[in-house]
Formats: structure tokens, C-alpha cells, sequence
């Protein structure tokens, strides 16, 4: 795997694919600057060796070239991120960005209007991933969260660098996250599956049987489950087409010897808010007119025994309804169980939207040992894809 340690970047220009999908408010100030601050070690090393960076990046999804999606609102953030001026070009091909790139001198760095201003970047356009290719020495891929997609900056530029294209330093790190959960993972291994359905986890499910030792189930799909297994589940949300799969899915995992624990109790609610009336239940007798919203006390106990005594852990998805406070117990919780487990030497790995977005709203993120930054990227790899933005360095 080529990184940066292997180049020298004196007087080199790096042109960097980093992933710079900001969160702006309605004045285009940035509210969170995770994908940034995420993107800096690379950027520095490059400066530090006497190189200069090129940064490009999509913002949202324009159609067509839309000043709100502009990446000119996020200049001035991003100088300050990095601590150094970052200079810009409203556009990311072309006479005056390649003048604007051949001027660069060391130590500074140019920012390329949005990428996705033309719409060749998505369909992975050979003519305009050769346009971006001349602006720099050498191709960076640091975008673990578009590293799924075979965009012109993501996958198809890297052919134009044969000798010259390597991971930067957040990419790798991803990918080194991934392997020592899929691949070089210290055993008890155990993944926790969270979510509201079970259709979107089953290749994920179907590609880890072989990797762990147990498998904790929370979340809306544990009652997909519970009803397959013949349990009432009242209101609670269900995927009634998904019940033999779910039943497949336990019976796979007997065979290849994968403990699998689901919620023996729950928190019910008479309705989906804040402030509904709630009861502990069994999971397997939850009344009509109720619904399971999060993982109850017996349920806890039971995952909090299995994850102290694992050595890898895989996190992707809640174990309830968190956005609500009255339903977020459970997953606070488990992510305490977790920063436990870690502090006494496991390797811990959170990915996936809503498990990033609670590790980060309760404050766990820095007790994990690694949160991922992108999310169905990350899934793509947990069901065992190559990405096309990892393959493209590696060929």
C-alpha cells in the first residue's frame, strides 16, 4: 500500500481528492469542521516536506453550477483549519486553474471550485479526469467517504499517475481500521448491529459470520427477529418480508459457531415521541398499541458482559431511537461499554451515520480507538467490496 512516507514532496505539487462535504449554515458558514481538521495531517506533511497542495472536493449535490454549493464560502475556514492562507480558483479545469496551479509555489496551497459543478465528474469522465490530472505531480487520494464511487477525481484521475498516485494519511488509516477488524483482529470479536433494518445490513451480516465470535443485534431490526422467532412485537417497527432471512441469518450463525444476542428486554412506548408513556418489557411480549424503542436493562447487562471481555469491536448503529432522550439510554450505554472495553486494550472501530453522530453527541468519540469518517463507504468494505477509489491506487 503506496503512502505518502513513500514520496519525497519537495517541489512537488500534490493535487489532493479530500472530502470537504461541509456542513454550512444559512449565512454559508461552516458548522462542523470534522472533514477538514480530518484532511490536515496529510496537507501538512506534503507543506512540511516542501511540497505545495492543490485541494479538490465536492459540495452537495448542484445541479449545474450553483452558488450556494460554492466552495469559495469555505476558504476561509479551511485557512483557518490548516493555519496558513489557502488560495482559491472559481473553477476546478481549465487555462486559468492550470496557470493558478503552475504558480503555486511551495508551502502554499490553492482550493479548485466544486467538483461537481460539471457533471462529467460523475459520470467518471476520461477527458476531464486527464484535465484535473495536470495540475499536480502527484494524485493524493485522501476521501474515504467517496472512495465507493468511481468519480473522475476519485478513481478514474489515478490512471494519469501511474508512478505517482498514493493514499494519504486519513485513507490509509481507514483502510488499516477496516483490516484489523476484517482481517487482523485479536479475538473475541464482536460486531453490534444496530439500525432500523435488517435489509440494509444483510450483506454486512452475511460477509462478517466468518470474521466474529458474537454478533449483538439492537435497534428496529431486533424485532424482524423476535417476530421470525415467534415473539409479539406489537407496534414495533418489523420487515415482515425479511423474517425467513432473519431466521437463515441465525441458523448460519450456529453453524460457523458466531454467539448471537438479541434484546431480551425492551424500552416500549405507546407512541413514537419524546414523551410517551413507556414500560419495560420482555421483547417477546411487548402489548398491542406499543412499540420497542430502545434496548432495555436485562438487554444491557447482557451486551455489557460480552463486550468487556472482546478484543475487537465493530459499532454500526444505534441501539435505539437516540434522537429521543427518553430512548437514547441504551445507546449511550453501549458506547460507554465500548470506551470501557478500549481503555483495557481493545481495539474498537465506530462507523456508519448514526453510530458516528451519537459517539459524537455523547461525547465518546475520543475513547474509541478509531470512528470512521465515511459511511457507506465503510459498509461497502464491511461487505467485503473493493472500492473503486482504493483499487484505482493499488493497481
Amino acid at each position: 500500500m503506496k503512502t505518502l512516507s513513500d514520496i519525497d514532496f519537495k517541489g512537488k505539487k500534490a493535487l489532493i481528492r479530500v472530502d470537504f462535504n461541509v456542513p454550512l449554515d444559512e449565512n454559508f458558514n461552516v458548522t462542523d469542521t470534522t472533514r477538514i481538521d480530518a484532511a490536515k495531517p496529510t496537507i501538512d506533511k506534503i507543506l512540511n516536506d516542501g511540497g505545495s497542495v492543490i485541494l479538490m472536493s465536492h459540495l452537495g449535490r448542484p445541479k449545474g453550477k450553483e452558488d450556494k454549493y460554492s466552495l469559495k464560502h469555505i476558504v476561509a475556514k479551511t485557512s483557518e483549519v490548516l493555519g496558513k492562507d489557502v488560495k482559491f480558483v472559481n473553477d476546478c479545469v481549465g487555462d486559468e486553474v492550470e496557470k493558478a496551479a503552475a504558480d503555486l509555489k511551495p508551502g502554499e496551497v490553492l482550493l479548485l471550485e466544486n467538483l461537481r459543478f460539471y457533471d462529467e465528474e460523475t459520470a467518471g469522465d476520461e477527458a476531464f479526469a486527464q484535465k484535473l490530472s495536470k495540475l499536480g505531480d502527484v494524485y493524493v487520494n485522501d476521501a474515504f467517504g467517496t472512495a465507493h464511487r468511481a468519480h473522475a477525481s476519485t478513481t478514474i484521475v489515478a490512471k494519469f499517475f501511474p508512478e505517482n498516485k498514493v493514499f494519504g494519511a486519513l485513507l490509509a488509516k481507514e483502510i488499516e481500521s477496516l483490516d484489523k477488524v476484517l482481517k487482523n483482529s485479536e479475538k473475541p470479536v464482536t460486531a453490534v448491529l444496530g439500525g432500523s433494518k435488517v435489509s440494509s445490513k444483510i450483506t454486512v451480516i452475511e460477509n462478517i459470520l466468518d470474521k466474529v465470535d458474537h454478533l449483538i443485534i439492537g435497534g428496529g431490526m431486533t424485532f424482524t427477529f423476535v417476530k421470525a422467532l415467534g415473539g409479539k412485537i406489537g407496534d414495533s417497527i418489523c420487515e415482515d418480508d425479511k423474517q425467513e432471512l432473519a431466521l437463515e441469518i441465525l441458523k448460519q450463525a450456529k453453524a460457523k459457531n458466531v454467539q448471537i444476542h438479541i434484546p431480551v428486554d425492551v424500552v416500549a412506548a405507546d407512541g413514537f415521541k419524546n414523551d410517551a408513556n413507556t414500560q419495560i418489557v420482555d421483547v417477546n411480549e411487548i402489548p398491542d398499541g406499543w412499540q420497542g424503542l430502545d434496548a432495555g436493562p436485562k438487554s444491557l447487562e447482557n451486551f455489557k458482559k460480552v463486550i468487556l471481555e472482546s478484543k475487537t469491536i465493530l459499532w454500526n448503529g444505534p441501539l435505539g431511537v437516540f434522537e429521543m432522550e427518553s430512548f437514547a439510554k441504551g445507546t449511550i450505554a453501549l458506547g460507554e461499554f465500548i470506551a470501557e472495553a478500549t481503555a483495557k486494550g481493545a481495539f474498537s472501530l465506530v462507523g456508519g451515520g448514526d453510530s458516528v453522530s451519537a459517539v459524537k453527541q455523547f461525547g465518546l468519540e475520543p475513547k474509541m480507538s478509531y470512528v470512521s469518517t465515511g459511511g457507506g463507504a465503510m459498509l461497502e468494505m464491511l461487505e467485503g467490496k473493493t472500492l473503486p477509489g482504493i483499487a484505482a491506487i493499488l493497481e
